[in-house]
C-alpha cells in the first residue's frame, strides 16, 4: 500500500458520485466505488481513475442489503488495507407521487437504500477509522438533498424525508466521533443536472425548474463534487456537522 489516502463513494458509476470518484483520483486518492446495475459505467470510472495514476476498486452491490455493504468494505480492507473517507452518495428518487398514492413497497426502498444505507455504510466506516477503535480518523461526507429543507410536496415527500434524516444523522454522528478523529458533514445539493430525474419519470425536470433557481440554472455534477471535496480536504479540518447548501441559491 502506497501513502495515498483511500475513499470510498457509494453509487458511484454515473452522476455525482462518478463525479467525485474523478476528481478525488486528481487530488491523489485511492478510489473505491460501488455501483448497482451499470457495468460498464463502472468499468470507465475506473479506467478515468486509473489513467490519473490512483488506484481503483468498482464493486457491485445494493448500499441498502447488509451482506453487500460488509462484502464492500471487506474488499476495502483487502485491496487498500485502510479507509479514510467515505462519501454516502448512493440514493433514489421515485416517480412524481402525492403521499396518498405510495406504496408501502416503494417507501420502504427509498428508506432502505437512501437512510438505513448511508446509515450502514458509516457504521462501517467509523469501525475503521475511529481513533477509539485504533484508527487513524478520517472523514464522511453524506449527500441530503434541497428537498430536505423544502418537501417535495406533491412530487416526492418521501425522498425529501430521507434526506431529512440524512441531515439528522450527520449532526448526530458529528458529535458522536467528533474526539476520535472523524469529521462527519454533508452537502445539500439543488436541482442538478444528472439522469437521476429520468429514473424519476421527469427527464425534463432539470429544465422545467431553471427558471425557478436564482441562478437560473442547474448544477452540474461536477459542483457538487467539488463541494463535497473540499469538506472531506484539509482545508475543511474544523468542519463537522456542517450542511452546506450547493443550491444556486434555491
Amino acid at each position: 500500500m502506497n501513502g495515498k489516502k483511500v475513499l470510498l463513494v457509494t453509487g458511484g458509476s454515473r452522476g455525482i458520485g462518478a463525479a467525485i470518484a474523478r476528481l478525488a483520483a486528481e487530488s491523489g486518492y485511492c478510489v473505491a466505488f460501488s455501483y448497482v446495475s451499470d457495468e460498464q459505467a463502472a468499468e470507465a470510472v475506473a479506467a478515468d481513475i486509473k489513467a490519473r495514476g490512483c488506484e481503483a476498486l468498482a464493486m457491485r452491490g445494493d448500499v441498502g442489503n447488509e451482506e453487500d455493504v460488509l462484502a464492500l468494505f471487506q474488499a476495502v480492507d483487502y485491496k487498500f488495507g485502510r479507509l479514510d473517507a467515505l462519501v454516502n452518495n448512493a440514493g433514489v428518487v421515485d416517480r412524481k407521487s402525492r403521499v396518498e398514492d405510495m406504496s408501502l413497497d416503494r417507501i420502504t426502498r427509498m428508506m432502505r437504500i437512501n437512510v438505513i444505507g448511508s446509515i450502514l455504510c458509516a457504521r462501517e466506516a467509523v469501525k475503521r477509522m475511529s481513533t477509539r477503535n485504533g484508527g487513524r480518523g478520517g472523514a464522511i461526507v453524506n449527500l441530503s438533498s434541497i428537498a430536505a429543507v423544502l418537501g417535495a410536496a406533491g412530487e416526492y415527500v418521501d425522498y425529501a424525508a430521507s434526506k431529512g434524516a440524512i441531515d439528522s444523522f450527520t449532526v448526530g454522528l458529528a458529535r458522536e466521533v467528533a474526539e476520535e478523529g472523524i469529521r462527519v458533514n454533508a452537502v445539500r445539493p439543488g436541482v442538478t443536472d444528472t439522469d437521476i430525474h429520468a429514473s424519476g419519470g421527469q427527464p425534463d425536470r432539470v429544465r422545467q425548474f431553471a427558471p425557478f433557481i436564482p441562478m437560473k440554472r442547474p448544477a452540474t455534477a461536477e459542483e457538487i463534487a467539488r463541494a463535497v471535496m473540499f469538506l472531506l480536504s484539509d482545508a475543511a479540518s474544523y468542519a463537522t456537522g456542517a450542511i452546506l447548501d450547493v443550491t444556486g441559491g434555491r
